[in-house]
Parts: structure tokens; sequence; C-alpha cells
């Protein structure tokens, strides 16, 4: 509340004005309290915790500003707004009021299909990010598919001490094999984990934590030649203890519709107590340039790295693999890098992964500044190699192209047709794609 007055002095001569400031102090300006409004399932707690401006502290612009992001960061609104209202009768305190719109932060996902080959599969998804207006997230996923059959839960605190650490568990069961033969090997996964995740800067978060997995590869019709050298070696069942140790830095300004700011994470597992022991790495990279209130630029870059230990190849259920959305759109998902000599040439995935995009989001016409529903054109980068392949750069793709983002009911889906530009005989092209529940 400090009051300056310029007091102008004309120079008629020279045509020039001197400005002369003057400065009168006044009381600091204190924040008596700080009001919640909109939330009306959130609770008010959930909102708080992630403020750094406290009540009955000294007014800090910097300290509402990292509030309001924190907040924006949770996931749980589609608008978050902060208003000074000053205090009738007292000169030196104001009152704070976040204004939140709050936007579904569950999905019920029901599908059935039917087809020549797997007859009926019904697939079920229940997820919620803000279960009972707590905070915490809670997801299921089932699918009964013939050939591709899943049970995920999952379940994250993310305040599970008062100090801000994160506890999550995971327990799952996979079972995956080809399309083409009800008698064809499969892959069957089951485990179970859990994770900590413990902030040590207002952008920073260090995770740790444990699990136990079995990997098991059942042998049947068309196996490829990779799997059957695997098992020959190394036995058709695998057991890992894996440890993960990770790293993320947060300073976007937003998590569903990011504007500015940057992202990055380093995830780490490494098993070394069991049949499967390996070292796996994972980097990634995001960069959101505001080149206006309503065009922004978005680069994302992604590596992966994977090594068997103790003389033992890199266990190949646990490969990288690139195409589609999240990697290079415009081909099939997951098609990209080495494949099997074999017939039908399956894709076997790498042990190393290198990912480039850039987009450049505009509002949809008609949606003003809306950032939940934007168009995009994009340029994608990248590819998988396989271990004992040397980084060719000759070997990557690359593909353009346009689509839309929606930050839907269902969860963030995004749309793209893309047309590869730097391409392959024998890659599997697949222009037209759409996800829903991830970015890039």
């Amino acid at each position: 509340f400090a009051r300056v007055e310029a007091v102008p002095e004309i120079d008629r001569t020279t045509n020039r004005v001197q400005l002369t400031l003057h400065a009168e102090p006044s009381r600091r300006a204190y924040v008596r309290r700080v009001n919640v409004s909109g939330n009306n399932k959130t609770r008010d707690e959930v909102v708080r915790r992630e403020f750094r401006q406290f009540e009955s502290s000294w007014y800090d612009g910097s300290k509402i500003k990292l509030s309001r992001d924190r907040v924006d960061r949770l996931g749980f609104f589609t608008d978050v707004n902060i208003e000074t209202q000053e205090v009738p009768g007292s000169p030196d305190q104001v009152d704070l009021l976040i204004n939140v719109v709050e936007k579904p932060t569950g999905s019920l996902q029901l599908g059935a299909g039917f087809s020549s080959a797997e007859k009926v599969s019904l697939s079920f998804g229940i997820k919620q990010e803000n279960v009972f207006g707590s905070g915490n997230y809670l997801g299921l996923d089932v699918n009964t598919s013939k050939f591709n059959r899943t049970i995920v839960l999952s379940t994250t605190d993310p305040y599970f001490t008062d100090t801000g650490i994160s506890r999550t568990y995971d327990v799952y069961y996979r079972t995956m094999r080809p399309y083409y033969d009800n008698d064809a090997y499969k892959i069957v996964t089951s485990g179970a984990s859990v994770r900590f995740g413990v902030p040590f800067s207002e952008v920073d978060t260090i995770f740790f934590g444990a699990g136990a997995e079995r990997n098991e590869i059942k042998p049947g019709t068309y196996m490829p030649d990779a799997y059957s050298q695997f098992c020959v070696r190394w036995g058709c069942t695998q057991t890992g203890i894996p440890f993960t140790l990770g790293w993320s830095r947060d300073s976007r300004d937003s998590a569903l519709a990011p504007n500015s700011g940057r992202y990055q994470r380093l995830n780490t597992e490494w098993s070394f107590l069991s049949d499967a022991r390996y070292l796996r790495a994972n980097y990634q990279i995001q960069q959101y340039i505001p080149l206006s209130k309503k065009y922004t630029l978005a680069l994302n870059g992604e590596l992966g790295w994977g090594k068997g230990l103790n003389n033992r190849p890199f266990p190949i259920f646990k490969n990288f693999y690139s195409g589609g959305l999240g990697s290079v759109r415009g081909f099939q998902q997951g098609s990209l890098g080495p494949r099997d000599t074999g017939y039908n040439q399956l894709s076997l995935g790498g042990t190393r992964k290198v990912t480039m995009n850039a987009e450049f989001m505009v509002p949809f016409p008609g949606a003003g500044n809306d950032r939940t529903l934007r168009l995009f054109t994009f340029l994608d980068v990248g590819n998988v190699y396989g271990e004992g392949e040397s980084f060719d750069l000759a070997e990557l793709r690359a593909s353009t192209g346009v689509g839309i983002s929606w930050i839907s009911p269902l969860g963030p889906l995004r749309l793209a047709i893309a047309q590869p530009i730097r391409k392959k005989t024998g890659d599997r092209i697949q222009r037209l794609q759409f996800q829903i529940g991830t970015s890039f």
C-alpha cells in the first residue's frame, strides 16, 4: 500500500519532461484470510495445502502466483483465479479469494467388441483422480479380450504424510498374445509395487519404491525366434524384484492445458536380486513456450535406455516401443524398430529409444481463449534400436500432420491425422489415430 506520486517538470525550450517519483511507504500489508470458492466437491484442505501464501503473513505476490500454479497443476480444475479484497477499516490487511471451476475428475468406461477372431470382448474402466474430493487417485482397468486381458488396480495418496510425501500402490495382471491364432504364444505378467514421492522443493520430487514381478512366456505356434532363443537360454519364466528411483520437476502453469513452463522426469528401474537382472532408465523433458495468450509452442523429448546385468541380456519383455500417439504419429502403434525374422515379422521393440516432438497449438475456432479445446500441427521424429545396434540417424522416422486436443469428460482426448515424411519399405502406416488419457 505504498503511495507513489509522479511529479512532472516540463522544459518548454527542449520539449522534454522530467518525472520525479515521490514515494511514501505505508504499513506493510498482511493477508488476513484465504477463502476458497467454487469447490463444490473438492475439500478446502486439498486446495489450501497447495497454498504457499499463509494467513496472517505478509502479502507476497510471488508466493501467491506459485500457489495459483500449484493448485492448477492438481488437474482438478479448468480455471483457477485469485482475487485480492480489501478489508474495511483495516488499511494494512487484505483477504484472498481463490475462485476455482471444477471439472469432472472421474471417468467410467464401458466397452464391448465383436470380431470373428475374438467373438465378444468386454472392457471396463473406472478412474477417479479426486476420490470423494480428497485429492486421492483410484483407478481400476479390466479388459476381457480373448487375446489381451488386463486387470490393473492403482491408488495414490498425494499427502500420505502432512509434509507432502505421496504413496502409490499398483497391482496388475496382464496377458498378451498375437491376434492371428488361438494357440499362439502369450506373455503373462503379474506383479505389485509400492513407491513414495518426497518433495524437496516447490517443483522437485524424488520417487523411490520396490516391487515384485513375474513374467512368463508360454510357448505356442508362430513364436518369434527372439522369444524362443530367450526361453532356451534363460528360461521362459523370469521373476524380478525391481527397485525404482526417479525424479521430476514440474514448473508448468497447468497440468491439463499448459501454456508455459517446463516438465522433466527421470525414472530408473534396477533389478538384481532374482532371475531378471537389468537396468532400465527413461528421461523426458517438455517445454511450453507462450508465443501469445492464444498461441503456444510445445516441445517434447524422450530418451530410453536398457541394459542386462551379470552377463545376461536385457529382458525382451522390458523393451521400449515406438510408433503411434505418444511417440511418432503416422506409424502403427509400437511398430517401429527391430522385428522378428519369422514370417509375421512381429515388432520386438528395442533397448534404446529416442523421440522428439514439436507442436504449435492454437485455439479451436469459436472457442476464444479456452485452452481445453485446441488445434495443433506437429512434427515427430524418433525410433527404437535393438541391443547391439548402433545409433544411426539414418534410421530415424519422421512425420507431420494436424490434430485436435480436448479435455473431455472422459479425460484428455487427442486425435491426429499424420503423414510420414521419412519412412522405409515395410513400415506400417496408420494416418488417423486417437487416444484418451495422455499428452504427446
